[in-house]
């Protein structure tokens, strides 16, 4: 599909180096962004789905990039049918897994875990909810698991594994076990901070230097957060990527925002939801936590966005996140709710309101256009201004 976003008031990249574009069109082809700028009259012409986005804010598609999937669209800690399709409509285009721990009687044998990652990464290679992209399948480390073991897990296409909920007696032990998932090629991430289930144990800065993983889970805590004196650590002696999560602490959120921001290491910060846990579903999770760092903590929209956008997408090596030609087709349009206090999407998130969500594309198909089942209505009246395929790609069926 062929599709244009046209009157779009201004563009959030998802780059921090360039966050924010005047760009007023993008045309999307084949699931890749073709231009970012003016569209000519050809190449809307050219266009199955042609969007007026009426002046309101064009942005990456949102990546969540901790989120506690099992198989399908159903989370069994929540009892929920349908929660991603319902973060879709909370901006949400791409999820990743935080491992699928929250499967009931899951196993714990190295023969289980791999079996339980290589299922669940089959599960969502076609399956969309709603359209969202789903990165499923992380390895969750346990003791017994062999170098064999994770070069077979690579040969499957698992490229996902999790320190912390694993039957180790001391959290030091993961360190070989995420130098070996390296080895093979896969992202690692560590749980970070208080017991979060039965059976698991707290892992503070010690654990995590030592072990240096790609990702520091829920840095913040999740729920429960590290002491003060651990943040600094990890900040200064680590490269270490350093989530913060809505299902976390509010206060370490915007503690370790501001770290990051003394050094000029924002690169590093990932926004992310923690859910469904026993935190609940969060479909506006996203929103919230970007809202609390520009309302609470200063930043600017644009970099919140972007550590929600195009942060993740680096530290997960995807080809998303970025808006720019050859990008993944996965935006969203966004705008200040009607009947609030400001008229524009920037200045409702720096009030600390959530935005509307009026439209999401992935993978270049408009997913719905106008009004999320989610938000408020939008300000700016974004609709369908030319269509060729018989769709309205309204809300109204959600």
């Amino acid at each position: 599909m062929r599709t244009a976003i046209v009157n779009i008031g201004k563009v959030l990249t998802g780059d921090l180096e360039n966050p924010v574009s005047d760009a007023d069109s993008i045309i999307m082809d084949g699931g890749l962004i073709e231009t970012v700028g003016a569209a000519g009259a050809s190449g809307l012409a050219a266009c199955d789905v042609v969007i007026d986005a009426d002046g309101a804010i064009l942005a990456p598609g949102l990546i969540d990039s901790h989120v506690h999937i099992t198989f399908g669209d159903y989370t069994p800690r929540q009892r929920t049918v349908g929660f991603l399709e319902s973060y879709l409509h909370g901006g949400v285009t791409t999820s990743i897994t935080a491992s699928e721990v929250h499967v009931p009687g899951r196993p714990k044998d190295p023969d289980g875990v791999k079996a339980l990652a290589v299922a669940a990464r089959r599960c969502f290679a076609d399956y969309r909810p709603g359209g969202m992209r789903v990165h499923a399948g992380s390895v969750i480390l346990e003791p017994g698991l062999r170098e064999d073991d994770f070069a077979d897990l690579a040969r499957q296409g698992v490229w996902l594994a999790k320190a912390g909920f694993g039957a180790f007696a001391d959290p030091s032990e993961y360190a070989p076990y995420v130098e070996m998932a390296k080895r093979h090629g896969m992202i690692t991430t560590m749980h970070t901070g208080g017991s979060s289930i039965p059976g698991s144990s707290g892992i503070w800065a010690d654990h995590v230097l030592a072990a240096d993983p790609h990702v520091s889970f829920h840095v913040n805590g999740g729920p429960v957060a590290i002491p003060d004196e651990d943040f600094p650590r990890l900040v200064d002696q680590s490269e270490i990527a350093l989530q913060i999560c809505t299902a976390g602490n509010l206060r370490t959120t915007l503690l370790v925002a501001e770290l990051l921001a003394e050094k000029s290491r924002l690169d590093r910060l990932l926004t992310a939801t923690d859910t469904p846990t026993g935190s609940g579903i969060m479909p506006l999770g996203m929103l919230y936590t970007i809202t609390h760092l520009c309302a609470l903590g200063g930043m600017e929209p644009e970099i919140a966005i972007a550590t929600a956008t195009g942060n993740n997408a680096s530290v997960y090596r995807l080809n998303s996140g970025i808006v720019a030609p050859g990008k993944d087709a996965d935006v969203i349009l966004l705008d200040a709710c009607s009947g609030g206090s400001k008229n524009d999407a920037l200045s409702a998130i720096t009030n600390g309101d959530i935005p509307a969500v009026c439209a999401v594309v992935t993978a270049g198909e408009p997913r719905f256009v106008g009004r999320s089942r989610n938000t408020p209505a939008s300000i700016k009246k974004v609709r369908v201004a030319e269509c060729r395929v018989m769709n309205d790609f309204s809300g109204t069926a959600h």
